[in-house]
């Protein structure tokens, strides 16, 4: 198994995507890249702890390929907007890859290099160290199965989970 912690906007987004891949064996919503010490779902949205909302997605590289894996992150956000991801805006929407290690470190270079070939204009995606990760409160996990009528989830979540499901089929979990 292999965990990548990568963040672009709304955690949600991300888990809901994710979940929907074979060989993800998990996916903990959570909070890294700052300042404060175990910080709360309210603390991070004030932009004031430097974490951003963040997925540790674990997944087995025999089933699914860690760059499929990276090249779904590209395809879900918006690496070119810088401390947001549409209407989310702040620190704490930032698109980034937390790295444990060189290895880890290479693989996302390479997917920021696949990735600028497909997106118009400048990639803010930064590649930051993985200090601690903080597991977000338990009502974010799973958010959009748990709440498929939320309206972030319909606007939000479901396009990207559809564009996902669409774009890479192949790895996609019979429904």
């Amino acid at each position: 198994m292999q965990t990548f912690v990568i963040a672009g906007g709304c955690f949600w987004c991300l888990d809901a995507v994710y979940r929907v891949l074979r060989g993800v064996q998990d996916v903990v919503s959570g909070y890294t890249g700052g300042t404060t010490v175990d910080p709360t779902y309210e603390e991070v949205c004030t932009g004031s702890t430097g974490h951003t909302e963040a997925v540790a997605v674990t997944f087995d590289p025999e089933v699914i390929p860690a760059s499929v894996i990276l090249d779904v992150f590209f395809t879900l956000h918006d690496p070119t907007q810088l401390n947001r991801q549409g209407v989310d805006v702040g620190t704490q929407y930032r698109s980034a890859m937390f790295y444990d290690g060189d290895e880890q470190k290479a693989l996302f270079d390479a997917a920021l290099e696949r990735a600028a070939t497909y997106w118009d204009g400048t990639i803010v995606t930064t590649l930051e160290p993985l200090g601690t990760f903080y597991r977000a409160e338990e009502y974010h996990q799973d958010f959009f199965a748990k709440n498929p009528g939320q309206g972030y989830c319909l606007a939000v979540a479901q396009p990207k989970v559809n564009k996902i499901r669409a774009s890479y089929s192949q790895y996609v979990i019979a429904a």
